[in-house]
């Protein structure tokens, strides 16, 4: 199975409800299209103070995937906003099991995050660096009930912003992401912990350059 995930950055003026109607009215003909189609995009400010370091601004992350070769959709590479379209590699580490409605958000909270590897370190080390270390880390330290990881193979067109990974993470309810001590553990464990995740994270992402953004999710 292909698939594409294109990014679409909001206007700064836009209203999240003008932004989350915009993508919505672009992505919604793409049902009938292909096997399958999903969103995760901004809706709300991120919460003023949170562990993770959320960015402001607005994006939409758009997945289309295919039995076939999948056509470069032209109505989202002209879209306002957009920064690139990435043919990926998908894993699932650990999956929810679906039970709601195509159309419907996706119970819980996502955390999308875009990365970079870090610029010295040899492509094959960060792969297994993030898939080998990182992937078991995540797993075990954070209250993850769904986490899907994405490979960059190639972008389109050429000067779109690189980026070699695409990420969503998912908890069942808000406080196991936005409380520490649910996303970390007790507090006997929790500095720690958040020690040794940033220190995992920085050997392998350029951190400098990494764009967490707080989406809802909808499969279409």
């Amino acid at each position: 199975m292909q698939k594409d995930i294109y990014l679409i950055r909001g206007m700064e003026s836009e209203l999240y409800d003008d932004f989350r109607n915009r993508i919505f009215a672009m992505v919604n003909p793409l049902k009938s299209k292909y096997d399958s189609v999903k969103l995760v995009l901004t809706e709300k400010k991120p919460p003023l103070y949170a562990v993770i370091p959320f960015k402001k601004s607005k994006i939409a992350a758009i997945s289309v995937y295919s039995g076939k070769t999948i056509e470069k959709i032209h109505s989202l590479l002209d879209s306002k906003g957009f920064i690139g379209s990435y043919a990926v590699t998908e894993a699932l580490p650990v999956k929810y099991e679906k039970t709601w409605e195509d159309g419907k958000i996706t119970p819980g909270v996502c955390l999308l995050t875009l990365f970079r590897k870090k610029k010295k370190l040899e492509y094959e080390k960060f792969l297994d660096r993030w898939h080998n270390g990182h992937t078991p880390l995540s797993l075990k330290v954070h209250p993850l009930w769904h986490y899907n990881r994405n490979v960059v193979e190639s972008r389109y067109p050429d000067n779109s912003e690189k980026f070699d990974g695409i990420v969503e993470e998912h908890c069942k309810t808000s406080s196991e992401l936005f409380n520490p001590f649910k996303f970390f553990g007790n507090p006997l464990i929790i500095i720690p912990r958040m020690l040794q995740v940033y220190f995992d994270v920085n050997s392998f992402i350029d951190y400098p350059s990494i764009e967490p953004y707080l989406v809802a999710e909808y499969y279409i």
